[in-house]
């Protein structure tokens, strides 16, 4: 099996991108997502939203419970068309073998950055709550202003239920709890 690059994937595609044209595209530094059988490709991200990751991961995964596992970047098929990549996931401990999850993980964090708060907010939101994932947290990693925006599943609903910013804390009760502090999630000392 021969795999082809980005620009040759697209000028044979006649139709909507599906979850099986993921596995035809390269395992390089660009992160790739389907809406509605749009592909969506984003570039590396910046230091301040990797920092932010990786210390995000570092705080779920210390009270992480047995049973679930904290990922970052774990692709989850939502439907045929439908394909994200969240920065942070925690999921059940037995979706760990699957190469993508195909049931709703019971956190997303999304870390924002200018060209994609917008669509984080909006259209993300809208797909994670259709999907019916329980917890979908947006992160915005300003340096001289870092925010946590926590959106929970009620009632098919994602009600904003915390915004945060700062040192001010969120004490989460989903997926587990743990209490997160925004400017933690930004500090380089």
């Amino acid at each position: 099996m021969s795999v082809m690059t980005a620009p040759e994937l697209w000028l044979d595609q006649d139709g909507p991108f599906t979850v099986d044209d993921l596995e035809s595209l390269p395992d390089d530094e660009f992160r790739y997502e389907l809406d509605d059988g749009v592909l969506i490709v984003s570039p590396m991200p910046s230091m301040y939203h990797q920092i932010a990751v990786g210390k995000l991961q570092e705080l779920l995964g210390a009270a992480c419970p047995p049973g679930l596992i904290v990922v970052p970047g774990a692709g989850i098929n939502i439907s045929r068309f439908q394909h994200r990549a969240p920065d942070v996931v925690v999921a059940e401990s037995s979706s760990a073998p699957a190469k993508y999850l195909e049931q709703p993980p019971r956190l997303v964090v999304e870390v924002a950055s200018p060209r994609t708060r917008l669509y984080d907010r909006n259209r993300k939101k809208d797909v994670y709550q259709g999907f019916g994932i329980p917890a979908y947290w947006i992160v915005e990693p300003d340096p001289d202003r870092p925010r946590l925006i926590v959106f929970e599943l009620r009632d098919g609903k994602y009600p904003e239920v915390a915004n945060v910013t700062g040192d001010e804390e969120f004490e989460a009760k989903l997926p587990f709890p743990v209490t997160i502090r925004p400017a933690q999630l930004v500090a380089v000392d």
